[in-house]
């Protein structure tokens, strides 16, 4: 291996058994190129970009299958990129409608009226969240309120991302009916 041409992936496999982190430097010289042109490519920040290159660099270092001989480093590395990309594309999407929903000027500001329509709103999904099931809630508030990916939440409550897609869509649903409906909130 020279210093200007990074090795194969299987000779990184190799080397891990002389020098992991030899090994690890190897993995970085060889795949950050492509990986920052990803995340580049979704973000549209080279430093967010970097910043999450770096971020997959140190979840690989973690990664105990790394040098595995049927584990596939490469396709890892990407994969871990495009979800840490997305999501950051996702967050920042969010943070930039927040932002544009902001209402700047003193004479846009709420009355007291939508104020309290605002308040009494929040109080009843609240409620609302309190009268789901235990399996709808957790997801719920893993989703909006520590804004976790779908992959997160899979791997924090331990079931399959298809499981964790169902029971959000299904939790909506519950959690509007009964918002609109007051049905739970009545008995409160």
């Amino acid at each position: 291996m020279t210093q200007h041409q990074p090795c194969e992936d299987e000779d990184i496999k190799r080397l891990a058994r002389r020098d992991r982190n030899v090994a690890l430097n190897a993995i970085v010289q060889r795949h950050r190129p492509r990986l920052l042109r990803h995340a580049a490519n979704i973000v549209r920040d080279e430093d967010a970009a970097a910043d999450i290159v770096q971020e997959v660099f140190i979840r690989s270092m973690r990664e105990p299958r790394l040098f595995d001989a049927d584990f596939k480093i490469g396709a890892w590395l990407y994969r871990v990129t495009n979800n840490l990309a997305l999501n950051a594309a996702r967050n920042h999407r969010r943070r930039g409608d927040i932002l544009a929903g902001m209402k700047m000027s003193s004479e846009l500001a709420p009355t007291q009226l939508e104020e309290v329509q605002h308040s009494q709103r929040r109080g009843r999904v609240s409620t609302a969240l309190e009268c789901l099931s235990a399996n709808h809630r957790r997801v719920l508030q893993e989703r909006f309120y520590r804004d976790l990916s779908y992959g997160e939440i899979a791997n924090a409550l331990d079931v399959k991302m298809g499981t964790v897609m169902s029971r959000i869509a299904r939790a909506k649903v519950a959690l509007l009916e009964l918002v609109e409906t007051t049905t739970c909130l009545e008995l409160r």
